[in-house]
């Protein structure tokens, strides 16, 4: 297995390597990973931990437009993150994570992501957040309070950066199938 992730950005990565990272994320969700989840994967940073030529735990930033209190925050929002069932509690979504958190760190304002039951503790211990405040999105009708998704926003600043005040929402930009 390799030791350091691989980062690469969606661009550097063959069509057998997107395939094979399609294929880790449908089995890691249990076949609940569809075309929308995929597409919101890709345009970013993917960190990467290969077994034998094959990926064996992925996950990726992207770069997302979040409102918050009259400024437009560039916010680097985690997805996919993902180990085969196998590999899994053996460290190695840490290292794919502190992978991501350089990236977030040294490109965005803010670090998001919508946290699965199962991934919550993952994000929890490494010092992420959960969001305490509303969380809404600007969608093609307006903007509408997103309620289901304030038990599951985790947030975490960029280095030398606060975690914005929970008194005013996150507006988050608008893009198909689940907003977070």
């Amino acid at each position: 297995m390799t030791e350091q992730p691989r980062l690469a950005h969606t661009f550097e990565l063959t069509q057998a390597e997107l395939a094979d990272i399609r294929s880790l994320l449908t089995d890691a969700f249990d076949g609940d990973f569809g075309d929308e989840d995929w597409g919101h994967t890709l345009g970013g940073v993917h960190a990467l931990l290969y077994e034998d030529g094959v990926p064996v735990a992925h996950g990726a930033v992207i770069q997302r437009r979040v409102a918050h209190a009259g400024r437009s925050l560039r916010t680097g929002y985690v997805e996919g993150v993902a180990v085969r069932s196998d590999l899994r509690r053996r460290g190695l979504g840490d290292r794919v994570m502190e992978a991501l958190e350089r990236v977030i760190d040294g490109a965005y304002d803010l670090g998001a992501l919508s946290a699965s039951d199962a991934g919550a503790q993952l994000y929890a211990a490494r010092g992420w957040q959960l969001w305490r405040g509303r969380i809404e999105a600007m969608t093609p009708e307006g903007t509408v309070h997103l309620p289901d998704e304030e038990d599951s926003t985790y947030l975490r600043p960029a280095a030398g950066r606060r975690l914005p005040d929970p008194s005013a929402a996150l507006l988050f930009d608008w893009r198909d199938g689940d907003v977070l």
